[in-house]
């Protein structure tokens, strides 16, 4: 459904920052960051308006767009779906999902290089985000594995082994960027839209808020 001609906007809000990237088949046209914490008001969407401006494209023109998965920040997860659940709704394009680890990943040049990677996100409390991320021998990311919410202290240990470890303040120093749509392809090829009534991000843990509800309720938060 996505092919090499395919116009694509995408965004990611899986940290306190979030990014935009307006792309053509490998090529970026244009793209942005914005802070999502601290700020009096919303930013991510003006940051949509400015790459799509600096693109030289109408967000008519637009063929589909990607939207980062989490996992990652609560707030900012909800808000980068919410604006591209919006647009892909109002404009009638198909809405993609891709893990916010593989954008981790494909937005350096540092891992061009073929093999596989674990891709880290800072989860609080002790704990990282990883995945393990395969890139084949084209320089795209062709694989991304199951995420799992593991202690620091099991990282370290995996670090010392020689792990090429992707994150911020690792071996391989990076965050999240939705640049990282272009080397994507195989992954997008593979993929369907997500249906805009139901889809939500995977953030990869409960809410302490819905932990704390369902521990002085013994039972699971309601939904729906």
């Amino acid at each position: 459904m996505i092919g090499d001609a395919s116009l694509l906007l995408t965004l990611d809000a899986s940290t306190y920052a979030g990014s935009v990237c307006v792309s053509r088949g490998g090529t970026v046209l244009a793209e942005a960051t914005t802070p999502m914490r601290g700020e009096h008001e919303e930013r991510l969407m003006p940051a949509v308006a400015d790459a799509l401006a600096r693109a030289g494209v109408s967000i008519e023109a637009v063929d589909a767009i990607v939207c980062g998965a989490g996992p990652g920040s609560f707030t900012s997860l909800r808000i980068a779906a919410s604006i591209a659940k919006g647009i892909a709704f109002a404009r009638e394009r198909p809405l993609f999902a891709v893990s916010s680890l593989a954008l981790l990943v494909a937005a350096t040049d540092a891992t061009r290089a073929a093999g596989e990677y674990l891709a880290v996100l800072d989860a609080l409390r002790g704990e990282v985000y990883a995945a393990a991320c395969t890139v084949d021998e084209s320089g795209e990311l062709a694989q991304v594995g199951a995420v799992e919410l593991m202690p620091i202290e099991r990282l370290a240990v995996m670090e010392e082994r020689d792990r090429l470890v992707v994150g911020a303040g690792h071996a391989i120093d990076a965050v999240p960027h939705a640049r990282g749509v272009v080397r994507l392809a195989s992954l997008l090829a593979r993929s369907t839209p997500v249906p805009l009534d139901g889809w939500e991000p995977s953030y990869g843990r409960l809410a302490e808020a819905q932990v704390q509800w369902e521990a002085a309720h013994g039972r699971p938060l309601p939904v729906g």
